[in-house]
C-alpha cells in the first residue's frame, strides 16, 4: 500500500499564520499600523514580494486596510457576539426574485483562505461552493463557501456531511452552503465572525457578472462556529450596484 503523503504547509500560509498570531498577541494591536513593507519584511525574514502577496491576502480577509502612501493598518476584531443574525446572503439581498446558480461543487483541498479558517491541515479535502447569485436576473453576489472536514460536521449532526454532499434538488431552488447549513442544523446555537473590505470583480469573475474587471465590489468574508469549531468559512463579492443587505443588530 502507497504510504500517504505528507504535505508541507505552503511559505505564504505560515507567514500569513504568524501576521494573524502578531496580531492576536498584541504585537500590532488593532487600530495600529504595521511596519513599513522593508522593515516588516526584514523583522520577519522574508523577502518583499512574499510579503507583499501575504498582505494583499490579510486585506481579501479584512484583517488589514491598505492605502497607498498610507500603509497597512490593523483593523479592529468583529463585534461582540449578538451583534449580528445569521443568515443565508441570498435572504439580505432585498424582496426581488432571487436565483442562487450552482457553479462547482467539489471536495479539494484547502487553499490558504480556508485553511487558516477551517483549521484544515494541507493535506485535507473538504466541500467547496461557487455560487453566482441574481436578483431579477441580475447577478449581483459571487459566493465561494467552504467546509469543514467531514468529521469536524458529523460531530455536530451526522446527516450534515451527506447534505452538503447532496446535489441541487431537481424540483427545487439551489441555495448556498450556509442556507443548506442552517436548514440541517435547525434551532442549533451557531455563531459568525465577519469583515467586510473592497476589492475589483477581476476578470473571471467580471465575466460571468458581465461585468469590467476592474469593477469596485465590496468583500464580505465570514467565519461560522459551533461551540468555538468552525464550520463553514466564506467570502461574498458584490459588485458596485448591488442592493444593500439588510442586517439587524440581534433582540
Amino acid at each position: 500500500m502507497t504510504p500517504p503523503v505528507t504535505r508541507r504547509r505552503q511559505p505564504r500560509v505560515e507567514l500569513y499564520e504568524r501576521i494573524v498570531a502578531a496580531i492576536h498577541d498584541g504585537t500590532f494591536p488593532p487600530g495600529s499600523n504595521l511596519p513599513s513593507e522593508p522593515e516588516l519584511a526584514a523583522r520577519l525574514g522574508v523577502s518583499r514580494p512574499a510579503l507583499r502577496e501575504v498582505l494583499i491576502l490579510l486585506q481579501e480577509d479584512g484583517v488589514i486596510t491598505r492605502r497607498h502612501g498610507v500603509g497597512s493598518r490593523v483593523n479592529q476584531p468583529p463585534p461582540a457576539r449578538g451583534f449580528e443574525r445569521l443568515a443565508p446572503i441570498e435572504s439580505l439581498l432585498g424582496e426581488g426574485r432571487i436565483a442562487c446558480r450552482r457553479r462547482v461543487a467539489e471536495q479539494a483541498e484547502p487553499t490558504d483562505f480556508s485553511g487558516y479558517h477551517l483549521r484544515l491541515p494541507p493535506s485535507s479535502r473538504a466541500w467547496f461552493w461557487e455560487t453566482l447569485i441574481e436578483v431579477d436576473g441580475v447577478p449581483v453576489c459571487f459566493a465561494h463557501e467552504w467546509a469543514a472536514e467531514d468529521t469536524t460536521l458529523a460531530a455536530l449532526s451526522p446527516t450534515l456531511p451527506a447534505a452538503l454532499a447532496a446535489p441541487p434538488p431537481e424540483d427545487g431552488p439551489t441555495t448556498t452552503m450556509l442556507a443548506r447549513l442552517l436548514a440541517t442544523l435547525g434551532d442549533h446555537p451557531l455563531i459568525a465572525r465577519s469583515s467586510t473590505g473592497a476589492t475589483t470583480l477581476g476578470k473571471v469573475r467580471g465575466e460571468a457578472m458581465a461585468r469590467p474587471a476592474e469593477t469596485p465590489a465590496v468583500l464580505v468574508t465570514q467565519t461560522v462556529l459551533a461551540a468555538g469549531h468552525p464550520l463553514l468559512t466564506a467570502k461574498y463579492l458584490l459588485p458596485v450596484g448591488a442592493p444593500l443587505l439588510r442586517t439587524t443588530h440581534r433582540t
